[in-house]
Protein backbone atom coordinates (compact mmCIF):
# COMPACT_ATOMS: atom_id res chain seq x y z
CA UNK A 1 0.00 0.00 0.00
CA UNK A 2 1.17 3.39 -1.00
CA UNK A 3 0.96 6.38 1.44
CA UNK A 4 1.38 10.26 1.48
CA UNK A 5 1.76 11.51 5.12
CA UNK A 6 1.39 15.09 5.04
CA UNK A 7 1.66 17.51 8.14
CA UNK A 8 -1.15 20.15 7.96
CA UNK A 9 -0.80 23.59 8.73
CA UNK A 10 1.47 25.36 6.36
CA UNK A 11 1.42 22.26 3.84
CA UNK A 12 -2.50 21.98 2.94
CA UNK A 13 -3.62 25.36 4.90
CA UNK A 14 -2.61 28.41 5.96
CA UNK A 15 -0.73 28.46 9.69
CA UNK A 16 -0.97 30.96 12.23
CA UNK A 17 1.52 32.07 15.09
CA UNK A 18 -0.90 30.79 17.39
CA UNK A 19 -1.97 28.02 15.38
CA UNK A 20 -5.53 27.39 13.95
CA UNK A 21 -7.97 27.28 17.14
CA UNK A 22 -11.34 27.43 15.75
CA UNK A 23 -12.94 25.70 12.22
CA UNK A 24 -13.23 29.96 11.29
CA UNK A 25 -9.61 30.05 11.21
CA UNK A 26 -8.87 27.53 8.71
CA UNK A 27 -8.08 28.44 5.33
CA UNK A 28 -7.32 25.59 2.82
CA UNK A 29 -5.12 26.93 0.29
CA UNK A 30 -6.84 26.44 -3.14
CA UNK A 31 -4.65 23.72 -4.72
CA UNK A 32 -4.87 21.58 -1.58
CA UNK A 33 -7.81 19.17 -2.76
CA UNK A 34 -6.30 18.92 -6.50
CA UNK A 35 -3.38 18.12 -4.38
CA UNK A 36 -4.55 15.31 -2.66
CA UNK A 37 -7.19 14.23 -5.65
CA UNK A 38 -3.89 13.39 -7.82
CA UNK A 39 -2.31 10.91 -5.07
CA UNK A 40 -5.45 9.50 -4.61
CA UNK A 41 -5.92 8.69 -8.41
CA UNK A 42 -2.32 7.48 -8.15
CA UNK A 43 -3.24 4.79 -5.72
CA UNK A 44 -2.13 6.48 -2.37
CA UNK A 45 -3.46 6.47 0.78
CA UNK A 46 -3.47 10.27 2.64
CA UNK A 47 -3.06 10.20 6.03
CA UNK A 48 -2.53 13.75 7.74
CA UNK A 49 0.13 13.83 10.68
CA UNK A 50 -0.19 16.76 12.76
CA UNK A 51 1.15 18.50 16.35
CA UNK A 52 -1.14 19.85 17.54
CA UNK A 53 0.51 21.67 20.55
CA UNK A 54 -2.97 23.92 21.39
CA UNK A 55 -4.38 20.86 23.28
CA UNK A 56 -1.53 20.44 25.29
CA UNK A 57 -1.53 24.19 26.34
CA UNK A 58 -5.48 24.11 26.97
CA UNK A 59 -6.13 26.49 24.52
CA UNK A 60 -8.12 24.42 21.90
CA UNK A 61 -10.34 21.46 23.17
CA UNK A 62 -10.44 17.96 21.06
CA UNK A 63 -14.06 18.09 20.21
CA UNK A 64 -13.11 21.67 18.73
CA UNK A 65 -10.21 20.12 16.37
CA UNK A 66 -12.19 17.66 15.06
CA UNK A 67 -15.07 20.65 14.15
CA UNK A 68 -11.53 22.18 12.11
CA UNK A 69 -10.58 18.45 10.67
CA UNK A 70 -14.36 18.41 9.55
CA UNK A 71 -13.97 21.24 7.69
CA UNK A 72 -10.51 20.41 6.40
CA UNK A 73 -11.96 17.31 5.20
CA UNK A 74 -14.67 18.61 3.52
CA UNK A 75 -13.30 21.22 2.01
CA UNK A 76 -10.67 19.48 0.52
CA UNK A 77 -13.70 16.61 -0.79
CA UNK A 78 -15.11 19.78 -2.59
CA UNK A 79 -11.48 19.19 -4.61
CA UNK A 80 -12.19 16.25 -4.89
CA UNK A 81 -9.78 14.98 -2.76
CA UNK A 82 -10.16 12.09 -0.18
CA UNK A 83 -8.38 12.19 3.32
CA UNK A 84 -7.90 8.85 4.77
CA UNK A 85 -6.47 9.01 8.37
CA UNK A 86 -6.17 12.24 10.65
CA UNK A 87 -3.74 11.98 13.59
CA UNK A 88 -2.64 14.28 15.82
CA UNK A 89 0.10 14.56 18.81
CA UNK A 90 -1.66 16.86 21.37
CA UNK A 91 1.25 17.21 23.68
CA UNK A 92 2.49 20.38 24.81
CA UNK A 93 5.61 20.86 23.66
CA UNK A 94 7.62 20.53 26.90
CA UNK A 95 6.13 17.26 27.65
CA UNK A 96 6.76 15.72 24.18
CA UNK A 97 5.97 12.19 23.68
CA UNK A 98 7.49 10.06 20.75
CA UNK A 99 4.14 11.01 19.04
CA UNK A 100 4.76 14.49 18.70
CA UNK A 101 7.07 15.12 15.63
CA UNK A 102 9.63 15.11 15.24
CA UNK A 103 9.49 11.66 17.05
CA UNK A 104 8.11 8.90 14.66
CA UNK A 105 5.11 7.80 16.50
CA UNK A 106 2.60 9.38 14.20
CA UNK A 107 4.29 8.42 10.74
CA UNK A 108 4.86 4.39 12.65
CA UNK A 109 1.32 4.71 13.51
CA UNK A 110 -0.21 5.39 9.62
CA UNK A 111 2.20 2.41 8.17
CA UNK A 112 0.96 0.04 10.44
CA UNK A 113 -2.17 1.27 9.93
CA UNK A 114 -2.02 0.42 6.24
CA UNK A 115 0.01 -2.55 6.37
CA UNK A 116 2.93 0.05 5.03
CA UNK A 117 6.72 -0.35 4.65
CA UNK A 118 8.48 3.41 4.95
CA UNK A 119 9.96 2.74 1.12
CA UNK A 120 6.51 2.76 0.04
CA UNK A 121 5.79 6.22 2.08
CA UNK A 122 6.22 9.30 1.54
CA UNK A 123 6.41 12.49 3.76
CA UNK A 124 5.32 15.74 2.47
CA UNK A 125 5.91 18.61 5.40
CA UNK A 126 7.44 22.40 5.89
CA UNK A 127 9.50 22.10 8.55
CA UNK A 128 12.68 20.64 10.15
CA UNK A 129 10.68 18.43 12.23
CA UNK A 130 8.85 16.75 9.99
CA UNK A 131 11.66 15.78 8.16
CA UNK A 132 13.45 14.61 11.34
CA UNK A 133 10.38 12.42 11.92
CA UNK A 134 10.09 10.84 8.65
CA UNK A 135 13.69 10.01 8.72
CA UNK A 136 13.29 8.49 12.11
CA UNK A 137 10.38 6.55 10.89
CA UNK A 138 12.83 5.14 7.61
CA UNK A 139 10.73 6.94 5.34
CA UNK A 140 13.88 8.30 2.33
CA UNK A 141 11.20 9.99 -0.06
CA UNK A 142 10.84 13.74 1.63
CA UNK A 143 9.69 17.06 -0.01
CA UNK A 144 9.51 19.95 1.74
CA UNK A 145 7.07 22.85 0.53
CA UNK A 146 7.83 26.61 0.48
CA UNK A 147 4.57 27.52 2.11
CA UNK A 148 3.96 28.03 5.36
CA UNK A 149 7.46 27.77 7.50
CA UNK A 150 8.94 26.04 4.50
CA UNK A 151 10.61 28.80 2.91
CA UNK A 152 12.32 29.74 6.23
CA UNK A 153 13.37 26.42 6.41
CA UNK A 154 14.86 25.90 3.33
CA UNK A 155 16.84 29.31 4.16
CA UNK A 156 17.82 28.01 7.74
CA UNK A 157 18.75 24.63 6.20
CA UNK A 158 18.09 21.00 7.16
CA UNK A 159 20.61 19.18 9.26
CA UNK A 160 22.28 16.74 7.45
CA UNK A 161 21.18 13.94 9.36
CA UNK A 162 17.75 14.03 7.39
CA UNK A 163 18.87 12.67 4.08
CA UNK A 164 17.70 13.73 0.95
CA UNK A 165 15.09 15.76 0.97
CA UNK A 166 13.33 17.21 -1.92
CA UNK A 167 12.22 21.19 -2.15
CA UNK A 168 9.06 22.59 -4.22
CA UNK A 169 6.87 25.50 -4.31
CA UNK A 170 3.50 23.72 -2.91
CA UNK A 171 1.61 20.35 -2.43
CA UNK A 172 0.28 19.95 -5.56
CA UNK A 173 4.37 20.80 -7.25
CA UNK A 174 4.76 17.74 -4.44
CA UNK A 175 2.21 15.74 -5.61
CA UNK A 176 2.66 15.64 -9.35
CA UNK A 177 6.07 14.68 -8.58
CA UNK A 178 5.01 12.52 -6.10
CA UNK A 179 2.76 10.36 -8.86
CA UNK A 180 5.11 11.13 -12.32
CA UNK A 181 3.07 14.05 -13.72
CA UNK A 182 6.23 16.63 -13.39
Amino acid sequence: MKLALLDRDGVLNHNTPEGIRTPAELKVFPFAGEAVHLLNEAGYKVAIVTNQSNIGRGIVTEETLKKIHEKLVTTLHDGLGRVDLILFAPDHPDHATERRKPGPGMLLEAMSHYHTYPEHAVMVGDSAIDMQAAHRAGVEKKFLVRTGNGAATERTGLPPSVGAVHVVDNLLVAAKKIVGKA
